[in-house]
């Protein structure tokens, strides 16, 4: 805290010390290509000071306020270009986003002339990167970012066509979920930010630090190779124009849980950070290892068993208002006559959630199907997001900088698990009444620190880019805590007996203790090099990426057994049927042991070397083509290291991802693309592992498969743009993919008195195709619309899986057939008003694959309405929000479709999930400090 402050008291005195200056910052960027252009010489007309742009095409110029000021950018290679009327304001800075053109070798030196400086360069050379970036992508400016009301990257996607956001944070693009999309930072892949999916959080990342993101749909040879929806870098700011501080408070609420009981068990004092004081933990420091616990005495065992805290109650009480605070600052200065700078961002976010939901396993004969349990549940739970992002960079000149960036994040939720409803396993033809309850917290620590350089050999046209990074990846569950009870309805007034039976289990009675840690080093570098051909500029790009990812995974799984059967002992209530008097073995009493066998534990430990070769060929003003191919070498080893050990699962495997992208230019504002490329999908750790873990929610047990290959797609897109205006874009595109291997989620259950589960399996191969249409559009042909802009994304999509082993005629696991996206943005800039309307809807999709017995799970459409509202006080320093997610609140069904007719119907299909999970009202203010 002392460390923030005077970070804090720095940036004030910053602020002091240049109170009568404005400033003018800019990034510079190739018309034809997007790309940065370092080294372009900015001179203020009229005097002899100036400045060259950096690596990344940025510049900075610290000027008198209360004036305007023309500029002049030249570089070799780039027509002059002429930028007049640039205000400058004091204390602010005016972003200009500047485009030049290339100048032919035989081209007499001619000067362009830009006057409406900043919202048409910005807005043209957000249009440009776009339009002119070598693959299909969409982009996400600065300055877009920062005229919107979002506070993290999950909110800037949800307007970004073709994607759609679930629970906040995790990306959907094409109808394809988060298994198929992934993240890099600052041009570095990341690493999934959840141990047990395959997934990236992104609402990590406050809007306020973002420099741009870019959304790709298409792969070329420099990127990353496993991912086949789509690819969002995030790009944060290095080196701020100057100093800034802000900060956010905000609060909300739940329709579900505001004015209405809401269920927590005593946990510790540091819960509300998302972090264990330990009052969880095992019950005493030298508690026995697994293999010194097997070797115990029962009576030992049971001595054991006392020591732990009799915690099973919980209780009822107010759920409270949601908090959220985020502070962002920054500071430039100087050191050792460098330009250094650095960006400071913390954010707290606490969540009250109460989840409804029912679900329930059915015996199914055709379009009969028979209840074997039927759950009613509240999950009552505290959600906690804890962040931080810091960045140091320091510009060595306007040709080399070195940077160091670190984010930080605690993602945990406290949670009880309330349960009643009707069980048919003991009692198939009566069924027996159920009450049961989860007491439980997980938390996700996740921690990556990355070191890079990039270096602008100007003479010899190369650009140099080296990078290093290491990322922790820690889950902790402490002490979850399972218990069942079972009533007879066949007698009368019956009491509830504990589910406890001479069996181990973790269904109930159960006690769950698990530490998983993952370690990600990442190191690599890129070089490029760019040459005249053609009349055009043309660039030849190579680079290497070494990657090693460790796990360690240990689980104790406990339970609580009676031998012999104890009635009166079983009747007692959660409060004292575990307390000392009740443990002991003898005389009908509880025993305690642990769940044997190492599937509960296990290593891991992967390496991916990748290499690439790429080429960017500019043939003329109309003819583009990006083509490549990259080697990744992927070497895995899951379970054990020991090959004698049974977990033990390694494999090692080369894939050659060749890349082509052709852009045809059919005028300044029409592209036509085709694309084609080969990518992958690897296996999670745990999908991999024989870990076989009890889900409370799902009422089954979840298993990996040693036996999953990796999923190969081939992609083919073919892309019509037209791009009619300042920030308008119209599109339509076809596309194409073949998945080999897809990796499915198989439901797998065979009648009353089994057990159910859900196994990871590799179906033979699935085909999607499909057409997408999107369109922004600003609605200034209509007077009364003129501040409107339309957003929309609508795509059609055909997908099949077919498998030799069996005859199935469904689409893969997690593919909709059709996403709908529509946003409706009212923003009046001068009055500081922000208005957006955003509505999702995706096609129906399997969310559990079945098998010949049982049919799949599906997922019924259900439409999103979100509305946000944001208004600028206090001269535009302070800004109050309005958020309201899910407006329409709607049921989410997910069902056994017995009747094959593709569509949810309440009185022929089996429903087998239903949540509800209410509308949240949320409400905060900001303030710029400076």
């Amino acid at each position: 805290m002392r460390s923030f402050i005077t970070l804090i008291t720095f940036i004030i005195l910053s602020f002091t010390a240049v109170a009568q200056k404005g400033k003018i910052e800019g990034k510079i960027t190739d018309a034809k290509t997007g790309q940065a252009i370092a080294g372009v010489t900015v001179m203020i007309n009229g005097s002899k000071s100036g400045v060259s742009s950096n690596n990344d095409g940025y510049f900075v110029l610290t000027l008198e306020a209360g004036k305007k000021y023309s500029l002049t950018l030249s570089s070799v290679n780039y027509k002059t270009k002429e930028i007049t009327d640039a205000e400058v304001t004091a204390n602010d800075v005016n972003h200009l986003d500047i485009l030049l053109e290339s100048a032919a070798k035989t081209e007499t030196e001619v000067i362009i002339k830009s006057s409406s400086t900043k919202r048409l360069e910005t807005s043209a050379a957000l249009i440009a990167y776009q339009k002119n970036t070598a693959v299909v992508a969409q982009v996400i400016s600065a300055e877009a970012i920062r005229r919107s009301p979002d506070k993290n990257t999950g909110e800037v996607l949800k307007r970004v066509p073709g994607t759609s956001v679930q629970d906040g944070k995790y990306l959907v693009v094409r109808g394809l979920a988060d298994r198929y999309n992934q993240a890099m930072l600052n041009g570095i892949l990341l690493s999934s930010t959840e141990p047990d999916r395959k997934t990236f959080s992104f609402d990590l990342f406050p809007a306020a630090v973002i420099d741009n993101i870019i959304v790709n749909k298409t792969f070329i040879p420099e990127l990353p190779g496993e991912w086949a929806g789509g690819l969002v870098q995030v790009n944060t700011k290095d080196i701020p124009s100057k100093g800034f501080l802000s900060i956010q408070l905000g609060t909300g609420f739940n329709s579900q849980t505001i004015g209405k009981d809401f269920y927590s068990y005593q946990g510790g004092k540091y819960d509300w950070l998302g972090l264990d004081d330990k009052t969880r933990k095992l019950p005493a420091e030298n508690f026995p290892v697994k293999t010194k616990f097997q070797l115990l005495t029962q009576d030992e065992k049971n001595g054991y068993a006392a020591q732990f805290k009799n915690t099973w109650t919980s209780t009822a009480g107010n759920a409270g208002l949601n908090a959220a605070v985020q502070i962002n600052g920054g500071f430039k200065s100087k050191l050792f006559g460098k330009d250094v700078g650095g960006i400071l961002a913390l954010s707290y976010n606490k969540s009250n959630r109460n989840l409804a939901f029912q679900n329930r396993f059915y015996s199914i004969n055709g379009t009969n199907a028979d209840v074997n349990f039927d759950y009613q549940n509240n999950k009552y739970s505290q959600d906690v997001l804890l962040g931080g992002l810091a960045t140091f960079a320091i510009q060595l000149n306007s040709l080399n900088k070195i940077s160091i960036k670190n984010l930080f994040n605690i993602n945990a939720s406290d949670y009880t698990t309330l349960r009643t409803g009707k069980d048919f396993e003991s009692d198939p033809i009566a069924g027996e009444n159920v009450r049961a309850k989860e007491l439980a917290f997980k938390s996700n620590i996740y921690n990556n620190t990355q070191i890079t350089g990039e270096h602008n050999l100007a003479k010899l046209n190369i650009k140099l880019k080296w990078y290093g990074g290491f990322g922790i990846l820690d889950q902790y569950i402490p002490d979850q805590r399972r218990i069942q009870y079972n009533q007879s309805v066949t007698t009368p007034n019956q009491p509830y007996l504990a589910l406890i039976s001479g069996t181990l289990s973790q269904k109930t009675g159960s006690r769950f203790f698990s530490n998983l840690n993952d370690y990600i080093y990442t190191a690599g570098t890129d070089v490029a090099k760019t040459f005249r051909w053609l009349d055009n500029n043309q660039t030849v790009k190579a680079g290497y990426l070494f990657q090693v990812k460790d796990r360690l995974f240990d689980s104790r799984p406990f339970s609580f057994t009676l031998f012999a059967d104890n009635p009166a002992i079983r009747a007692q209530d959660e409060a004292t049927i575990f307390s000392e008097a009740n443990i002991g073995g003898a005389n009908n009493k509880f025993s305690f042991d642990e769940i044997s066998g190492n599937r509960f534990r296990y290593i891991a430990n992967s390496i991916l070397n990748a290499g690439y070769l790429q080429f960017d060929n500019q043939f003329s003003d109309k003819i583009r083509l990006v083509w490549g191919a990259r080697a990744e070498h992927f070497d895995q080893v899951v379970g054990s290291m020991k090959q004698s050990d049974p977990r033990h699962v390694y494999s090692k495997v080369l894939d050659i991802l060749p890349g082509v992208n052709f852009t045809y230019k059919l005028n300044p504002k029409t592209n036509i693309r085709l694309a084609a490329s080969q990518t992958v999908i690897r296996p999670e750790f745990r999908e991999i592992s024989s870990f076989a873990f009890f889900d409370f929610e799902l009422g089954a047990t979840i298993l990996g498969n040693p036996s999953l290959q990796r999923t190969k797609i081939t992609n083919l897109d073919l892309r019509y743009e037209v791009y009619p205006g300042a920030g308008e874009l119209i599109t339509l595109g076809a596309f194409y993919k073949y998945f080999k291997n897809p990796i499915e989620l198989y439901f797998n259950q065979s009648g009353v008195g089994t057990s159910s589960t859900f196994n990871y399996l590799n179906a033979d191969k699935a085909i999607g195709y499909g057409v997408e249409l999107e369109l922004r559009k600003k609605l200034t042909f209509i007077r009364s619309l003129k501040n409107m802009t339309l957003y929309s994304n609508i795509s059609y999509i055909q997908n099949e899986v077919k498998d030799s082993k069996a005859n199935i005629n469904r689409p893969m696991q997690g593919q909709s057939p059709y996403v709908v996206n529509a946003g409706l943005q009212y923003d009046v800039e001068k009055a500081g008003l922000n208005t957006t309307l955003l509505f999702n809807q995706i096609g129906r999709r399997i969310l559990y694959v079945g098998n010949e017995q049982v049919p799949a799970i599906w997922e019924n459409p259900r439409p999103l309405l979100d509305f946000q509202i944001a208004k600028k006080l206090l001269k535009g320093k302070g800004e109050v929000k309005l958020n309201i997610s899910d407006l329409l609140n709607r049921s989410a069904y997910f069902y056994h479709d017995l009747d094959n007719s593709k569509n949810y119907k309440t009185q022929n299909d089996a429903v087998a999930i239903k949540r509800n999970y209410g509308t949240t009202y949320s409400i905060s203010f900001g303030y710029n400090i400076k």
